[in-house]
């Protein structure tokens, strides 16, 4: 199983629509504190629908507590500033997707801190600066699995 890590992320849509990618892609969702909304959000909820069930969300205090708590095979961060195309990776289970808030990405000390080749970030055309965080996991997580053929897929 992968695990979609979102740091200090801060518009309750984006979450929500990650827990359905999540479920749906059979990835866990961790969510790093602080956070920008309420876990009571009732845009999260929405966005969300019923699929907090179907999948597994869990709050972190810090980055730290999660390394403590959760058994990652490998870190990968994700960024606009990065250098390695998220297609140019090999993923294997467990593997873990670090992604910045939405307004001002992953703090420059954090992306770096993982060995090059482990620093994704998704091609865009000049002179934009970010896809929806939504989106880019989606991109990132599916193309993971489908190098691990879709398994556990219909």
């Amino acid at each position: 199983m992968f695990h979609v890590v979102l740091y200090q992320p801060e518009i309750p849509p984006n979450t929500g629509n990650i827990i359905r990618l999540c479920a749906n892609a059979g990835a866990s969702l961790h969510l790093i504190e602080p956070l920008g909304f309420s876990p009571d959000d009732s845009k999260l909820r929405r966005a969300g629908l019923d699929y907090h069930d179907w999948t597994t969300v869990r709050r972190h205090r810090d980055l730290d507590s999660f390394f403590r708590d959760v058994a990652v095979h490998r870190l990968f961060t994700v960024s606009t500033h990065n250098p390695v195309r998220y297609t140019d990776a090999e993923y294997e289970r467990a593997d873990a997707f670090l992604f910045g808030p939405e307004t001002r990405g992953l703090p420059t000390g954090l992306r770096d801190s993982v060995p090059r080749p482990r620093r994704l970030t998704l091609p865009m055309t000049p002179n934009n600066r970010s896809l929806n965080l939504s989106n880019a996991v989606a991109i990132v997580l599916f193309e993971a699995w489908r190098q691990q053929g879709f398994a556990g897929a219909r």
